[in-house]
């Protein structure tokens, strides 16, 4: 295979965020180990819900793309190196890093090469030729075109492990403003076809979880649907739509299509140089915005808040020098002191420190035992956030307001020193992006990172 064709498709899949856990592209350390024909940008190390790193090959069929979204660096007014492979040539590919334990999957994705259906069918193609013809039982995860038909839509759940429909922005308005053609409505057609899908699946599984068969033969004749769900995306700092915006599209969709996940993928204004200067902000947004929304909406998941308790009508925007929940319980001193020794466990969930792990042994331990201040420290939480808002056995809560100073000026003065640091990061990936936006020159360049 071309290797500069490999490395022009793995740089551009950067562009989807739905890869599992998030972690990144093989560290420089570790790509020096790998042998000399494997391009390393195309191994991406994702995390598993127990915290495993999970090599996947991540590229994309196709960087040709029928749309003009001003975000994307592969719109169809852009000129960055255009490639696109095979579908045998992604099929042998993952095989042959699968073989050699290079990879344990395969996350596909693709631009709107020529049509939905043409795209769709040659990525459908993929993952049936890997499972009917070589058996392969690696993970495959296949981003849907929501313009494609209903018919192939159904085959992608059938042959992948995870599927995902990237929404991107929060509202038609907004998708007609930055990515015109694209529906709001049929994106959610193309997700009502895959929940339904998995519901059924699921359905039908559940009925013969307790069949009288001890050779459970019956597993391989049930219907096989994306068992890890679907997924999808929201678009970072493209527009001024606040997070209080991306948090209520994101609830939304957790109520209406069953989600497993809501990535949020922030935008660098340095991979779109050339995008019309009016339609798009002229700085990326601060790399604290993405991990707070990250954090709300496990809040939102998780934790029972909603958003209009993490992002209020007067303040829109998650602050960034403290967590959504402490942010929440500094703006609500009425709910605190919470008696650790009598809470129920939701009131339990909002105190800040504590996790739901956390919780579920104070409400074991307290049972046979009242709790104080050390009996924290002995469960790992953090102590000096949690007392504040906390009362236990010989400790009685400080005065509210007099934590909450303190805690924002220690918090703000770290907030500080970190996003002195990711600036100085992000500064370095604009300078990279903008030196590698002229086409490769070698056979070992690669074209620019975005967002």
């Amino acid at each position: 295979m071309d290797r500069r064709k490999l490395a022009v498709l793995a740089d551009a899949a950067r562009l989807d965020a739905p890869c599992g856990g998030r972690r990144g592209s093989v560290p420089d350390r570790e790509a020096a180990l790998l042998p000399t024909d494997v391009e390393p940008t195309a191994i991406y190390e994702s995390l598993a819900a127990d915290g495993r790193r999970v090599p996947l090959l991540r590229i994309l069929l196709s960087n040709h793309c029928v749309h003009d979204c001003a975000y994307c660096p592969l719109r169809r007014s852009a000129d960055p190196p255009r490639a696109r492979l095979a579908v045998r040539d992604v099929v042998r590919l993952t095989l042959d890093w699968h073989r050699r334990g290079l990879v344990e999957g395969l996350f596909l994705s693709s631009a709107v090469d020529r049509d939905a259906d043409h795209t769709m069918e040659q990525m459908v193609e993929v993952a049936r030729t890997l499972r009917r013809q070589h058996h392969f039982l690696g993970y495959v995860h296949l981003k849907v075109i929501p313009e494609a038909s209903p018919e192939l839509i159904r085959e992608a759940g059938r042959w992948a492990d995870r599927v995902s429909v990237n929404v991107e922005l929060p509202s038609q308005r907004r998708l007609d403003a930055l990515a015109p053609g694209r529906r709001l409505a049929t994106m959610h057609r193309a997700m009502d076809r895959l929940r339904d899908g998995i519901a059924e699946a699921h359905e039908v599984s559940r009925r013969h979880r307790f069949a009288l068969d001890p050779s459970r033969a019956w597993r391989r004749a049930l219907p096989r649907f994306a068992p890890a769900g679907q997924v999808t995306q929201l678009v970072v700092g493209a527009d001024d739509a606040t997070d209080a915006e991306l948090l209520a599209a994101a609830d939304a969709l957790y109520a209406r299509q069953r989600l497993r996940r809501v990535y949020y993928g922030a935008f660098v204004r340095a991979a779109v140089p050339d995008a019309p200067g009016d339609l798009l902000p002229a700085d990326a947004p601060s790399p604290l915005r993405e991990r707070r929304l990250y954090q709300a909406d496990w809040l939102l998941r998780e934790y029972g808040f909603t958003v209009g308790e993490l992002a209020p009508p007067d303040a829109p925007d998650l602050p960034l020098e403290v967590d959504p929940k402490l942010a929440w319980a500094l703006r609500h001193p009425e709910a605190f002191p919470v008696d650790v020794n009598r809470a129920p466990r939701e009131v339990l969930l909002r105190v800040p420190g504590f996790g739901r792990r956390t919780v579920a042994r104070i409400l074991a331990v307290r049972a046979f035992h009242r709790l104080r201040a050390e009996d924290l420290a002995r469960l790992h939480v953090p102590v000096s956030r949690a007392l504040p808002f906390v009362v236990l056995a010989g400790h009685d809560a400080a005065a509210l307001d007099a934590a909450e100073r303190a805690l924002r000026e220690h918090l703000a003065r770290r907030a500080r020193a970190q996003r002195g640091l990711t600036a100085r990061a992000a500064s370095s990936t604009r300078r990279a992006a903008s030196s590698a936006s002229a086409p490769p020159k070698t056979r070992n360049s690669r074209p620019s990172a975005c967002w």
